[in-house]
């Protein structure tokens, strides 16, 4: 297998959170990173880090085509240039996410989410897998144990049932090609979307219709209390990037990876049947909401 020094990486999301950790510890490990960011403030910052593998992408907003279609093209240029090694692995990081019953969803923020997390990473694939067909690649998911029908978090956890669909149907399709898609499977990571996902539930709580949010305010309060708990065990993003380390490493990776708080619990979950599963969660509310 070569070496990390002849290979690229494409990942996704790098401003903050997983998508950093994981782009600055594999250019710290020996890979050329190509980063991707939506402005040129979160650019400059990761080019100030003095990283000489690590190498800033913007614009790119994935719920733009425009720009993926000028980033893809930049990537297949620097590659028949030799100007960056052959591209090795795209890792899809980029999203974030709303705390809301599907009632009060912010429907512009979730048709976002689902540009950020599904549409503009196939339309991303479509683009770069002749690249990654070249070098037998490898497609990293970064998703949560997404077929758990967690409520409140249906911004997040709906594009995960997508996700696990598409890397599932591409590890059938892709298989000739020698092209593996890997779900990384997160828990809770210590990153700074939950705070930013409790921000804005905070103000929907003040923006909400009254005659709405009279049904799921103590709900939601009782969801807030819950998150505090959950948040003080969060799992640092630098532990999802030594497993992607492992699985680009990795010869024969297997299909999925759970990291993370919960995320083994997460993934005990998904294989019990759905109904048990449903009337667990249901139950769980129950009680919740009789507090």
């Amino acid at each position: 297998m070569k070496t990390s020094f002849q290979q690229t990486i494409l990942v996704t999301g790098t401003s903050s959170g997983i998508g950093r950790a994981v782009a600055v510890h594999l250019a710290r490990e020996g890979y050329t990173v190509l980063a991707s960011v939506r402005n040129s403030h979160d650019a400059e910052a990761l080019q100030q880090l003095g990283i000489t593998r690590l190498i800033p992408l913007h614009p790119l907003d994935l719920t733009l085509p425009e720009q993926i279609k000028t980033i893809t093209g930049e990537i297949k240029t620097r590659v028949e240039q030799k100007v960056i090694p052959p591209l090795y692995a795209v890792i899809h990081i980029a999203g974030g996410g709303q705390i809301a019953p599907i009632e009060l969803m912010d429907i512009n923020g979730f048709r976002n989410e689902l540009e950020t997390r599904l549409v503009g990473p196939v339309s991303l694939l479509q683009k770069l897998l002749p690249l990654l067909r070249q070098t037998r690649g490898k497609v990293l998911w970064i998703a949560t144990p997404g077929l758990l029908p967690v409520p409140y978090v249906a911004d997040i956890h709906a594009p995960d049932f997508a996700v696990n669909y598409l890397a599932r149907t591409l590890n059938i399709e892709l298989q000739p090609d020698g092209i593996k898609n890997i779900l990384v499977r997160c828990g809770g990571i210590d990153t700074p979307s939950p705070e930013r996902s409790e921000t804005h539930l905070n103000n929907m709580l003040k923006r909400w219709p009254d005659e709405r949010l009279r049904i799921y305010k103590a709900r939601l309060i009782n969801l807030q209390n819950g998150l505090k708990s959950f948040n003080s065990r969060r799992t640092a993003p630098e532990e999802v990037a030594s497993t992607v380390m492992h699985i680009l490493k990795a010869k024969h990776p297997r299909g999925r990876y759970p990291v993370g708080y919960m995320s083994k619990a997460g993934a005990l979950f998904e294989m019990l049947p759905q109904s048990w599963v449903d009337a667990i969660f249901s139950l769980r509310e129950r009680k919740g909401s009789a507090r």
